[in-house]
């Protein structure tokens, strides 16, 4: 049954991923590692939270940094940057429950102004939620770029692999050949510079006829 539950939980944040992902249109081949992603990394917080009495800012800061590193291991196979995989795998642990009991408390306290008691106890709910919502996007902002500072020089690398991949299946394409050499370049740009040189140097010296 605790499988069952954990598989279930998974599934769910993979579809809310792909959900999450479809907007900001990614490659196809992006989906199925997002959905990977968002799924162990939101099975990882359950368990951390139901199995281990682990609070829900901890458990989301474990979960995101596994999403991170995640990303960054398979981006490299997809050839896409980091941020189109770990982003849309993150949305679905956004606390939204805390958000919307923030804003509910916020909204009862400035109804209930004239009942003192009241007033206070929705006050500390306020500050309550607030705190558990924006303490946990915090951690899982900085679970997920974690990796970017550990390994700057591989996670930047990714989105330049990926375009000089694309120009050498490209040849053809508008963006230069990254094997072409650069000697050659020179040498034909030098080539068609002394060629224009001596023509425009030919028309200006050629004799004019005026005729008497």
């Amino acid at each position: 049954m605790i499988a069952v539950d954990i598989l279930l939980d998974g599934l769910f944040a993979a579809v809310a991923a792909i959900g999450f992902g479809a907007i900001s249109d990614p490659p196809m081949r992006a989906f199925p590692r997002i959905a990977l992603l968002a799924a162990v990394g939101h099975a990882l917080r359950y368990c951390l939270m139901n199995y281990a009495d682990i609070d829900i800012a901890s458990a989301s800061l474990c979960a995101a940094m596994v999403i991170g590193f995640g990303s960054l291991w398979l981006g490299c196979g997809v050839r896409c940057p980091m941020t189109v995989l770990y982003i849309p795998a993150l949305l679905p642990m956004v606390p939204g429950i805390y958000a919307y009991k923030t804003v509910f408390s916020l909204i009862m306290f400035l109804q209930s102004l004239n009942d003192p008691g009241q007033s206070m106890q929705y006050m500390q709910l306020f500050f309550l939620n607030a705190t558990v919502s924006l303490s946990v996007i915090a951690l899982l902002a900085a679970g997920a770029t974690l990796p970017i500072f550990v390994f700057k020089r591989k996670a930047f690398s990714l989105t330049r692999r990926r375009r000089a991949g694309r120009s050498a299946a490209e040849p053809n394409g508008n963006d230069p050949d990254p094997q072409e050499n650069p000697a050659d370049n020179e040498e034909e740009r030098a080539k068609t510079t002394g060629i224009v040189n001596a023509r425009t140097t030919g028309e200006s010296e050629a004799p004019t006829n005026n005729p008497q």
